[in-house]
């Protein structure tokens, strides 16, 4: 997981954007629309980072497509302290 992390928050154009989502994800489980406004990011583009952190078992959808709240993994959580460091890093 350590290096999935790595590679999806530092190796990528869209790392630096995935690192916010993954903060506030984890701060406070919240929807694609939510997370749009609270990041003043576009909605496609939100849309597009959570995919990418869903298929790489970063976070997890809870409810239905429309409406689905957003929220870290066990395994992201496992290895928070990892995340920290890329957060150090990306800052």
């Amino acid at each position: 997981m350590e290096a999935v992390l790595w590679y999806v928050l530092t190796g990528t154009r869209g790392g630096p954007n995935r690192v916010r989502l993954l903060r506030a994800v984890d701060e406070r489980p919240r929807n694609a629309n939510q997370l749009a406004s609270d990041l003043e990011l576009d909605y496609t583009t939100i849309r597009h980072h959570l995919d990418v952190l869903v298929e790489n078992g970063m976070v997890q959808k809870s409810g239905g497509d429309y409406g689905a709240v957003y929220l870290t993994t066990d395994q992201v959580e496992h290895h928070w302290d990892t995340v920290e460091q890329i957060i150090e890093q990306v800052d």
